[in-house]
């Protein structure tokens, strides 16, 4: 979970416990037509463009700018979701529109032997694996805060695409290489961790199913 969907989530409801931490909780309005969803949509729109750009442009800046335009249009959606309400619509997308994004880059990167496909592939089966499951709670309306571990994976994320991208010699570009391959790897075991800790969440609170943010 990033920082815009960060915004979208509902306040918690008490958990099977009957404590507030780490419970289900009652799902926002599922709302389509905001302008929060709106600026979701295109980043999501934005996915085969992005994957052009890598792939013609990587590494310079005109690639890097677009990406940064794309990361940081999380958080003004995140914003707009502040400013009109959360949405469950918007809890479910927006973080699916970053998994898009993320997935797509590393992909177009690891075709064009920037990474190596084992840990693309590792993180595309985690993504698969939550959003299935956040699928398949969806009907139940529950929500549980994103844990830090999932932010921090959003943001390396972005970060490691972006050292790929930067068009800069300094320190090295072996020095870049290096730093972006273990961006990866560290994103690899924040998103399984992550991925774990929403199944212990859902465990402790009953083995009743939870939604995700990330």
């Amino acid at each position: 979970m990033s920082v815009g969907d960060a915004a979208r989530a509902a306040p918690p409801a008490p958990s099977a416990g009957g404590g507030p931490a780490g419970g289900p909780a009652a799902a926002a309005p599922w709302r389509l037509r905001t302008a929060a969803n709106l600026v979701t949509v295109t980043r999501i729109a934005a996915t085969p463009v992005l994957v052009l750009v890598v792939m013609r442009d990587t590494p310079s800046w005109a690639a890097f700018c677009f990406w940064a335009a794309l990361a940081f249009s999380d958080a003004a959606d995140g914003w707009l979701a502040r400013r009109r309400g959360p949405s469950a619509s918007g809890a479910f997308l927006d973080p699916l529109a970053d998994k898009f994004l993320v997935l797509a880059a590393l992909a177009a990167m690891a075709d064009m032997g920037k990474f190596s496909w084992a840990p693309v592939g590792l993180l595309a089966g985690r993504e698969v694996v939550i959003t299935g499951y956040r699928v398949m709670v969806a009907k139940h309306g529950v929500s549980v805060p994103a844990r830090r571990v999932a932010k921090a994976k959003t943001f390396v994320e972005f970060v490691t695409v972006g050292l790929v991208l930067l068009p800069v010699t300094w320190p090295s570009r072996v020095t870049l290489t290096h730093l972006s391959h273990f961006g990866l790897w560290f994103a690899v075991v924040l998103a399984w961790a992550s991925g774990a800790q929403y199944l212990i969440d859902s465990w402790a609170a009953g083995r009743r199913p939870v939604t995700t943010g990330a």
